[in-house]
């Protein structure tokens, strides 16, 4: 079950919570994306006439790079344990010319699905797999033993189980054995390429039959390695494509989040008919049926997109999202604003997310056997340094952060194998030493930050 087929679960303020872990304000953002992922649950919930006619609210996400657009679509996913793509509008490109079509985003989102859904099936025959996996190793190690004759002998087959015991102990891990894997044969020539290979949603790999097809092969390796290879064969043997793709289809069509970024930069910036313009417009044709709703073929079956929710974003600086086209403008009535951060929301986002950057940076050395710590001054000069150079220059969010404190503790980073042992602080005057010469600099700030 899924977190969000159970109704108390996944409230908007349990979910605006949730990902106040990982993105610091843009309440705003928060709150619409809340209550996009509740109404689907709620339309779960209503009569059956009526519930194919809700269409989701998709939504338009306006604010600067690096102010958590992104990471708001991702962490919503994971969080409601839903098929998610990310994709940037400018990949694609109109029907008839060379590069990926709109249609390619489902298909995606699809195969996003199937490895969903054929995870969780996992647990259902890993027991099963498991013995199989275990019983393929052991005929490895001792020839002859899945015969008759061998388990008709209860000395070897006290042998075999003893054998069994210490291959789960994994203390056979380090012996070499040779085993079988199965490998796909790998077609002779290619024979698409480009948006009408794609378009006929079919893959080389499931051509290869045709020249050959899955072919066995004796590999040498270690134990431990060959358990997971022969697990992984097992379970793929075990699992029931059909259930699989039945369930990931229906996941794809009524949870599936397709995330576009730039956005704005299909949009029309004026009325003349330059190749550009007309290309871009042929993009947001080609997206519109889609976002509306359609059907789209692929190798697994035909997708509705009906309930797909659709979020894009854009920065929106040389456009404006009255620039898209009046029927794409329709499908997202939805619109929020992010706003640039400030260097309160830096000194946050270095300290209280679960993945906070500072911890990324404290954690990365402790493996080098270096206890890196950095004191509140230090933090507060490191977040007022981000919020001026991104005034000063282009405004890239908290991906300035990276920048900054990956040259304010490079020699450390480069010397930390030699620095085993050793406890280092980063205070104020640390940071103002190693980063002001640069950033007054404003030639160097513009190559270096």
């Amino acid at each position: 079950m899924t977190l969000i087929e159970d109704k108390n679960a996944l409230t908007p303020k349990l979910i605006v919570t949730e990902l106040d872990k990982y993105v610091i304000g843009q309440n705003d953002a928060k709150k619409a994306v809340a209550i996009a992922l509740r109404n689907r649950y709620r339309r779960k919930m209503v009569p059956d006439e009526l519930r194919e006619e809700i269409a989701p609210k998709n939504i338009i996400m306006i604010g600067p790079t690096g102010v958590g657009k992104t990471e708001l679509a991702r962490r919503l996913a994971r969080l409601c344990n839903a098929p998610f793509v990310k994709v940037e509008a400018t990949k694609y490109t109109e029907v008839g010319y060379v590069g990926r079509d709109v249609e390619s985003i489902i298909r995606d989102l699809l195969t996003c699905s199937i490895n969903l859904v054929k995870k969780e099936m996992r647990s259902s025959v890993l027991e099963e797999a498991q013995i199989k996996a275990e019983n393929q190793l052991l005929k490895s190690l001792l020839p002859g033993s899945d015969s008759k004759e061998f388990e008709a002998n209860e000395d070897r087959k006290s042998t075999k189980e003893k054998f069994r015991e210490l291959l789960r102990a994994g203390e056979l891990d380090d012996k070499e054995v040779e085993i079988t894997v199965m490998s796909n044969a790998s077609p002779a020539i290619e024979m698409f390429s480009g948006a009408g290979f794609e378009g006929m949603g079919i893959n080389l790999a499931d051509l290869s039959g045709m020249f050959g097809g899955q072919k066995q092969k004796r590999k040498k390796v270690p134990v431990k390695t060959a358990k997971e290879l022969l697990l992984n064969e097992e379970i793929e043997k075990l699992l029931d494509m059909d259930k699989v793709v039945d369930e990931a289809i229906r996941r794809t069509e009524n949870d599936g989040i397709v995330f576009i970024d730039e956005i704005d930069k299909i949009a029309i910036k004026s009325k003349t008919s330059s190749g550009a313009e007309v290309s871009r417009e042929g993009v947001q044709r080609d997206l519109l049926p889609i976002v509306e709703g359609s059907q789209i073929n692929t190798k697994y079956g035909p997708v509705k997109t009906d309930h797909i929710l659709f979020i894009a974003s854009g920065a929106f600086h040389m456009s404006k999202p009255s620039d898209l086209i009046p029927e794409l403008q329709g499908r997202f009535p939805i619109r929020v604003e992010l706003k640039s951060l400030t260097k309160e929301d830096f000194i946050e986002i270095l300290t209280k997310p679960k993945n906070a950057l500072l911890l990324q940076y404290t954690e990365l050395l402790k493996t080098e056997g270096v206890e890196l710590s950095f004191n509140d001054e230090a933090i507060a000069e490191i977040a007022g340094y981000a919020y001026d150079v991104n005034e000063k220059m282009e405004n890239i969010g908290a991906r300035r952060l990276h920048t900054i404190i990956e040259k304010l503790i490079e020699d450390i980073s480069f010397n930390a194998p030699e620095l085993t042992g050793q406890k280092i602080v980063i205070d104020k005057e640390m940071v103002k030493n190693t980063l002001k010469e640069i950033i007054d600099n404003d030639d160097l700030s513009k190559y270096i930050l």
